[in-house]
């Protein structure tokens, strides 16, 4: 099989278990190893490059997974388009667990992550002003409300350095800045993306209310059972979703300016 990909999902084994004829493939790159073994397959005429962000068995916890290498291995594959499923945190009461929300911005709350690939000699700093692909957020949400799926069409997505979860102090300050979305991953993976000029889209499944929300004192804080617990119920929900996303996105660059 080639070993050449259209389209990259970072995503767990369960996204790819039901195709045919896929390929794992093991690869290094200048940043060491990706999470996991790189699974290759064809789906509706592309090629699609599946890599568990964690690791199959979970074993890369948030700080500590190789985004650089993750993100350079699906270049090096060819990949143009990453569609990212996470499992992530409300923290607005109209956004339930259960929901999906189509994140269209980022603020950044880790430190010591290696979030770059300009270390030098060569500098560059590319804008991260609209840092996902309009694209492919349309075709995501367009998709969502086409299989009935709670989703929100826009979101700002608070990442934090994990693997601990918020205080409620913390979750309180987010919450009254409006953000909407918290999660440990998408900070620095979707800025790596656009340094390697990739569409990138986001698609969070809420599990839980993080650490409660204020005036609402019957929410406990999430817990890690809780979280993979509907992560799990709606599993299902997320395949449909990316499946047909991926019947839509068409591989080659779009009119966006992510490759810019």
């Amino acid at each position: 099989m080639e070993r050449k990909a259209d389209i990259g999902v970072f995503g767990g084994s369960g996204f790819y278990s039901f195709l045919d004829h896929v390929e794992e493939i093991e690869m290094e790159t200048p940043y060491g190893k990706p999470s996991d073994k790189i699974a290759i397959a064809s789906y509706e005429g592309k090629r699609i490059a599946f890599l568990p962000r964690h690791g199959k068995k979970h074993q890369f916890p948030p700080h500590m997974i190789p985004y650089r290498a993750n993100i350079y291995a699906m270049k090096e594959l060819g990949v143009k388009k990453i569609i990212a499923p996470t499992a992530s945190g409300s923290l607005q009461a109209h956004i339930k667990p259960g929901d999906f929300v189509i994140c269209d911005q980022f603020v950044d709350r880790t430190t010591g992550r290696k979030d770059t690939f300009f270390d030098g000699p060569e500098t560059k700093h590319p804008s991260a002003a609209h840092p996902y692909c309009p694209e492919l957020r349309k075709i995501a949400i367009e998709t969502g409300r086409s299989l009935g799926i709670p989703i929100h069409e826009r979101g700002t997505v608070v990442v934090i350095q994990g693997p601990r979860f918020s205080t409620v102090a913390e979750s309180r300050w987010f919450s009254k800045m409006g953000w909407e979305v918290i999660n440990m991953t998408q900070y620095p993976e979707a800025y790596l993306a656009r340094e390697m000029g990739l569409c990138y889209a986001n698609v969070a499944l809420i599990t839980d209310y993080d650490a409660g929300l204020e005036g609402n004192d019957d929410i406990p804080p999430v817990t890690e059972q809780e979280v993979y617990k509907v992560f799990e119920e709606n599993n299902e929900k997320v395949k449909k979703l990316l499946f047909e996303v991926l019947k839509k996105v068409n591989p080659e660059p779009g009119k966006c300016s992510c490759a810019e």
